[in-house]
C-alpha cells in the first residue's frame, strides 16, 4: 500500500506531483492500492476547495487512486491512540506552559546547543490527566523519546540513524485535544497499512518520530522509505513552495502538457532508457532504487523543449480541439509552428492571429486589399505553388509586394513559417483567413 498525503493548505507544488507520482508508478509496478489522505489537520491554515483542486490536478495526470479520506476523519481514533498509550506509560502529560518552552529554547540557543524538551514533567502521575480535565489546566500529551537510536534503511538516502534526542519527547497531542502532524501521520498509515512511504527529504527528520510512535503503537509491519532529494531552482536553491512558477496550476496557465510534466519529472535525478516518453512507457523501467541522492535542478527551458517533443506526438485532431477545432488539418498546422513554439499557449497565439480579421491599415495594406480580393474570388487552388502563381498573374505583384503582404493576410504576422508549410492546412479556410 502506498499513499499521497497532500495538505489542503495552498496550490499543488511541483514536488508535491513529483511525490504522487512516482506513488503512484511504484504502487502499479508492485499491483498494491494507492491511496489519497488529505491532512487537513491544520484548520487555521486549510483552504476550502483545495482538497477538490488536488484530486482534479490527479485525475488531469491520470493518476487515479482506489481511495481517498480526509485525516480529520480519524480524529477520535487519533486520540483514542494517544490515551492507550499515555494509560500504558508510553506518554504524558505536559503542563509546561509556552513561555516556559520559549525560555528553554533560549536557553539552548545561549549555549549554542539543539533545544531538547526539558522532561519536566515526565514524572507526573498518570491520574493527573482527570484533575487537569477537571480544573480546566491546558496541557498537552507528549511521547516519551525512544531508549535507543532509530535506525531505518532509505532507499535512496541509505542507512539512517537518528539519535533518542533527535526524536525527543514530542508532543501528540495538542491542548485543544487534535493530533500533532507526525502522530496523526504515523497513526494512519498504520491503520490503512501503507507499508511503502515516498516522500521528500523535508520530511526526513519527521521519519524516526513517525517510526517511534508505531512502535510504541505495536506496529511491526516492515515499511519501506524512500525520501526524494530537493529539486532546485536556476541559482541552485531549493524551489520556494511559493514561487509561482513552482506550481502545477502556472504550468498549466504557461500551456505545459501533463505528458510533458510527467516526461521531465521522471528525468530529474534519474536515468531513463529514452528521453521522451509517457507514463504507461515509464510503469515498463522506472526503478525507484536508481534516483540519484544529488538534488537535481528543475529548468524550465528543459520542459520546453519536452513540451515541444510531445506537442508533435499529440493526434492531430486532439491537437486541434485545443484550439477551438476539430479538424486534423489545424492540428498539423499547429505543428509546422513548433518550430518556433512550445506551449499551447503560444501555438494558440499563432492561430487565433491567423483566423482573426486583419489590419489593412498598415505598410502593405493596399497590397493586401487587392490579394483579398483575388481570394476571394479565386477557385480552389490544390498547392501552394500553383495559388502564388495565380495571385502574380492576376495582381502583376512580385517579389516582396506580394509574399509580405501575403504574409500578413494569412497569418496574421510579417513573419513565421513559410507559407508553402501552412498552405496546405489553410487552403479550405482562405475565405475565412484573408479577410
Amino acid at each position: 500500500m502506498l499513499r499521497f498525503a497532500p495538505s489542503p493548505t495552498g496550490d499543488m507544488h511541483i514536488g508535491d506531483l513529483r511525490v504522487a507520482l512516482l506513488n503512484y508508478i511504484v504502487a502499479k509496478q508492485r499491483d498494491v492500492q494507492f491511496i489519497v489522505r488529505i491532512e487537513d489537520g491544520d484548520k487555521a491554515r486549510n483552504i476550502e476547495g483545495k482538497d477538490t483542486e488536488i484530486l482534479q490536478i490527479l485525475e488531469k495526470f491520470a493518476l487515479p487512486h482506489h481511495h481517498v479520506f480526509h485525516q480529520s476523519e480519524n480524529l477520535h481514533i487519533h486520540q483514542t491512540l494517544a490515551i492507550r498509550l499515555l494509560e500504558e506509560k508510553k506518554a504524558f502529560v505536559c503542563t509546561c506552559t509556552p513561555e516556559q518552552i520559549e525560555a528553554d529554547r533560549k536557553e539552548a540557543e545561549k549555549n549554542g546547543v539543539p533545544y531538547h524538551y526539558s522532561g519536566r514533567c515526565e514524572s507526573l502521575p498518570s491520574g493527573e490527566l482527570d484533575r487537569l480535565r477537571e480544573e480546566k489546566i491546558p496541557f498537552v500529551i507528549r511521547i516519551k523519546k525512544p531508549e535507543s537510536p532509530i535506525l531505518f534503511d532509505d532507499i535512496i538516502m541509505g542507512e539512517i540513524e537518528a539519535d533518542p534526542r533527535e526524536v525527543d519527547s514530542f508532543v501528540i497531542l495538542r491542548t485543544d485535544g487534535t493530533p500533532t502532524y507526525n502522530f496523526a501521520c504515523a497513526c494512519d498509515d498504520m491503520l490503512t497499512g501503507v507499508n511503502m512511504i515516498i516522500r521528500s527529504d523535508k520530511h526526513l527528520g519527521d521519519t524516526p518520530r513517525q517510526i517511534h510512535a508505531k512502535q510504541l503503537l505495536g506496529y511491526d509491519t516492515e515499511t519501506g522509505y524512500a525520501h526524494l532529494p530537493a529539486l532546485l531552482d536556476k541559482e541552485g536553491k531549493r524551489i520556494d513552495e511559493q514561487d509561482s512558477t513552482g506550481l502545477v496550476k502556472w504550468l498549466f496557465a504557461e500551456g505545459f502538457i501533463p505528458d510533458a510534466i510527467i516526461n521531465y519529472l521522471l528525468l530529474l535525478g534519474h536515468e531513463t532508457p529514452v528521453e521522451i516518453f509517457t507514463l504507461p512507457d515509464a510503469l515498463e523501467w522506472f526503478n525507484l532504487e536508481s534516483i540519484s541522492k544529488i538534488p537535481a535542478q528543475f529548468d524550465l527551458d528543459t520542459l520546453r523543449r519536452l513540451n515541444r517533443e510531445h506537442l508533435k506526438k499529440m493526434d492531430d485532431k486532439k491537437l486541434s480541439t485545443l484550439f477551438g477545432f476539430a479538424d486534423p488539418d489545424i492540428g498539423k498546422l499547429a505543428k509546422v509552428y513548433l518550430e518556433e513554439a512550445s506551449t499551447i499557449n503560444e501555438l494558440e497565439t499563432k492561430i487565433k492571429a491567423i483566423f482573426t480579421p486583419k489590419n489593412f491599415d498598415g505598410e502593405w495594406g493596399e497590397q493586401m486589399k487587392i490579394l483579398e480580393k483575388l481570394i476571394l474570388t479565386s477557385p480552389p487552388i490544390e498547392t501552394f505553388d500553383a495559388f502564388k502563381n495565380h495571385l502574380i498573374h492576376e495582381s502583376g505583384l512580385e517579389g516582396e509586394n506580394l509574399l509580405k503582404p501575403l504574409q500578413i493576410l494569412l497569418t496574421g504576422a510579417d513573419h513565421g513559417p513559410e507559407l508553402g508549410k501552412l498552405y496546405p492546412y489553410i487552403k479550405s479556410y482562405l475565405l475565412e483567413v484573408a479577410s
